[in-house]
Parts: C-alpha cells; sequence; structure tokens
C-alpha cells in the first residue's frame, strides 16, 4: 500500500468513526416507567431547511457533474476524478447526510405513480432526473465521482479480486430484482425500503444501532476486496444508469488514439468491465450462434410467463413486507393459540377497538395485490433475463479493447495503465508523467 493510499485510508477511518457516539445506541422500547411526578419534555420539531438551500444543492451537483464529465471525457486526469469523488463524499455524504439522493429518489418517482395525491418536491425530480440526463451524453460519471456511496466504495478498494464472468453476470441480476422489489413495496404502501437497507447512510449520519452498523460495516470491509459491490450488485438505480449510459454520446475511452492490444487496461479494471478484442468470423460458430439466437427468441415469451407465474406464487412470503399483513398474521396466531406471547402492535390493535375483520380483509386485499405486483414483476424479469442471456449471445466484432458502455462506472483507472497514454503525457524534459490514482 503506498503511502498516500494509508493516509487517505487513515483520514476515511477518522471521518467514519470521529464522533459516532450514538452509534451504538439502543432504542429503549417500550419506554420505562418513570416516578410519578415525572413530567415528559416537550417533543421539539426542528425548522425545517431553506429552500435556498435545496437549490444550492442542485447547483453543487450539476456543477459536481459537469467537472466529472470533462475530467472523465476532455481532460482523461484520474487525479481530478478522485479529487472530485473526495469532495462529493463529504458534501453529499456527511455534509447533506446521504440525503436528498438520486437512489433514494427512485422510490418518491414511483409513488407519483401510484398515488396521485403525492406531491413530490422540485429538489428530488432534479436529484433522479439529472445524473440520468449527464450518463446519457457523458456515461456514468456520476457512479465516477458524484455519488457519495460510489466514493465510498472506491477509497477503501486496496486489494481488489476479479470475480469470474459468470457470477458476476449472474449477481447483475439483483439490482432489476431489487428495483421491481421497491416499486412493489412503494406501491402497496409497505414503505421505503432503498433507505432501510442503504448500507452506508448509517456513517454518513453518524447515528444507528449496533446491527445497522455491523452491516454497514460488512458491507465496507467487503469493499475492500471487492470492487463497489453495492454499485455492481444492488444498487436499483445503476439499472437506469446503465440503460442511459449504453447509448451515451460520448463515453469514456480506454487508449486517447490507438490501442496496441497489450490488455494492460484489463489487467488494471477491477470491476471486470473491458471487453477484449474479438474478430472470429468463421461460418460455423456463426450459424450455431444464430441457432442459439432463434431459440432464445422462442423462449423469451416462455420466460417471460414462467417468471409472472412464479411471481404471483409468491405473494403470501412478498406481502410480508407489510406491517398490516403482519399485523393480520399475528393476531390469526394469536386467536388460534398458534403463540402465546402477544406483540406491543396486537396489543395496541387490540386496544382500538378495530374490528378484527376489517384487519382480515385490508390484509387479504394487499396480499391480491401483491399477486398482481408479483406477476408484474416476474414478467419484468423473465424479459430481462430474456435480453441478458440475448446480449450475451451476440458478439461484436471488436479491434481493440473496449469499455462495457453500459456498466462502466468512468472511473479512470485505467488510463494509468494505457502506453499510448503515457507517451502522450511527456513534460518538455521528456520524461513520461503517469498520473496515479
Amino acid at each position: 500500500m503506498t503511502v498516500r493510499r494509508f493516509l487517505l485510508l487513515a483520514a476515511a477511518l477518522v471521518i467514519l468513526f470521529v464522533g459516532t457516539n450514538q452509534g451504538f445506541a439502543i432504542i429503549r422500547f417500550p419506554h420505562p416507567e418513570f416516578e410519578s411526578g415525572y413530567v415528559l419534555p416537550k417533543t421539539f420539531t426542528p425548522p425545517a431547511r431553506a429552500q435556498v438551500l435545496e437549490y444550492i444543492d442542485v447547483a453543487v451537483l450539476v456543477i459536481c457533474l459537469a467537472l466529472a464529465s470533462y475530467f472523465v471525457i476532455k481532460k482523461r486526469a484520474r487525479i481530478g476524478v478522485f479529487s472530485l469523488m473526495i469532495f462529493s463524499l463529504l458534501y453529499f455524504g456527511f455534509w447533506r447526510k446521504g440525503c436528498v439522493c438520486p437512489v433514494g429518489a427512485t422510490q418518491n418517482i414511483a409513488l407519483v405513480l401510484f398515488d396521485p395525491l403525492y406531491r413530490i418536491p422540485f429538489v428530488v425530480v432534479a436529484f433522479f432526473t439529472i445524473p440520468l440526463l449527464f450518463s446519457l451524453f457523458f456515461g456514468r460519471t456520476f457512479c465516477a465521482a458524484v455519488c457519495p456511496l460510489g466514493a465510498m466504495q472506491d477509497i477503501f478498494l486496496l486489494k481488489p479480486v476479479k470475480i469470474p464472468g459468470w457470477l458476476s453476470q449472474a449477481l447483475g441480476m439483483i439490482p432489476f430484482a431489487y428495483l421491481g422489489f421497491i416499486i412493489l413495496g412503494v406501491a402497496t404502501g409497505s414503505g421505503f425500503f432503498v433507505c432501510r437497507f442503504d448500507p452506508f447512510v448509517s456513517f454518513f449520519r453518524r447515528s444507528a444501532s449496533l446491527n445497522r452498523l455491523l452491516y454497514s460495516t460488512a458491507f465496507l470491509l467487503s469493499g475492500v476486496f471487492i470492487g463497489r459491490p453495492y454499485c455492481r450488485f444492488l444498487c436499483p438505480y445503476s439499472v437506469l444508469l446503465r440503460w442511459m449510459s449504453r447509448f451515451s454520446k460520448w463515453h469514456v475511452t480506454i487508449t486517447p488514439d490507438e490501442c496496441v492490444q497489450c490488455s494492460l487496461c484489463k489487467e488494471s479494471c477491477p470491476f471486470g468491465l473491458i471487453q477484449a478484442p474479438y474478430a472470429d468470423t468463421s461460418i460455423l460458430p456463426l450459424k450455431r450462434e444464430t441457432r442459439r439466437m432463434l431459440l432464445l427468441f422462442i423462449l423469451i415469451p416462455v420466460l417471460i410467463a414462467g417468471g409472472g407465474f412464479v411471481g404471483s406464487r409468491l405473494n403470501v412470503p412478498l406481502s410480508r413486507i407489510n406491517r398490516t399483513v403482519l399485523l393480520a398474521e399475528q393476531v390469526a396466531r394469536e386467536n388460534t393459540s398458534k403463540v402465546f406471547d402477544t406483540t406491543l402492535e396486537s396489543e395496541t390493535f387490540r386496544q382500538s377497538g378495530k374490528p378484527e375483520r376489517e384487519l382480515f380483509s385490508e390484509a387479504l386485499a394487499l396480499q391480491a395485490g401483491f399477486k398482481r405486483g408479483g406477476f408484474i414483476l416476474g414478467c419484468f424479469l423473465g424479459l430481462v433475463l430474456s435480453l441478458r442471456l440475448i446480449e450475451l449471445t451476440i458478439r461484436k466484432r471488436r479491434d481493440r479493447y473496449e469499455v462495457d458502455r453500459a456498466g462502466c462506472f468512468s472511473c479512470g483507472r485505467c488510463f494509468a495503465s494505457c502506453p499510448r497514454e503515457q507517451l502522450l503525457r511527456k513534460d518538455k524534459k521528456g520524461r513520461v508523467i503517469v498520473h496515479e490514482p
């Protein structure tokens, strides 16, 4: 480990754990009993954040995205990307405490589609749409240097381990399922799950339960060896970024001019997102791939229908993410003496005087909604799987090493490994200048 990386890691650890005295705080529930005569203090509600500050956040987002695109596309400077990444981590992560976040804003956008009474703030719309627009023109420069979640993982990536291609492709299906899951949760009124399972928000806010802190720490430590595990295998917003980046007008390239096919860039990418040259034009493989392609097109409706069937059959376990369904099941178990210990929720429900029949009817209606939603989710995943198999079957001719336009994070790690890049970075004395990440 270089001295620079060691100092950066030490600084990051100090930022993470200084002031985390609330990190191990445990919320006591139910509240403890106090002696008679105790007067509860009045609840203090902090004032809303000034709207002008929200607009400043949007302006900072636009400026950071513009700088990231400039560093990646025009300047080709990894050091600039890394410096901007540190700033974004401090501002959007620790200063703004990870909110508003484009990843979490996905839930708000979904809620607009299912709740006509919901009025979404302009800032949330801006944070959701602006990174997508930049990805459509410049690739995933938001992931490169602006997203605090990606920055946190990039800093701690010290000993990257290459993941086999087949495993990476399989794990890459999880973000699609997660995106569908959170939309299903919003559509059924079950809650916002992105914020609940965000692995780094506990660090940004410096407050979490012990279990949450252990979960966040485990995720962070895994990022020491696995390049950006959240970005690659969980982030639901990455699904949308992939779609936009695939059709981006300008995109990061490995080499500034010609490729000498040294494969050094492929070895330097910790995410396995650099594709090797391919020029196989033999007739026999082409015929075999054509037959395979026809078979996959025939299987598309089968996979979609099968996914919809499986998704609809999972309505009962999926519905348990809803508190009303969980409460109805708990009350039913208590009525049939299958459990002897009541819960705070069930006791509160019985004291409210609400009829049990009404609770059970509401739970059944929710399960029916989850059945419809599970069917749609299953069809969506079946379609995604079909398209992914077709994409893997198609082999495009490449005469140079190229980045995967959809998956590339535009981090610029491959710049310093390219010999042509080094030759073009000479000072007046003829010495080669190499920018280390």
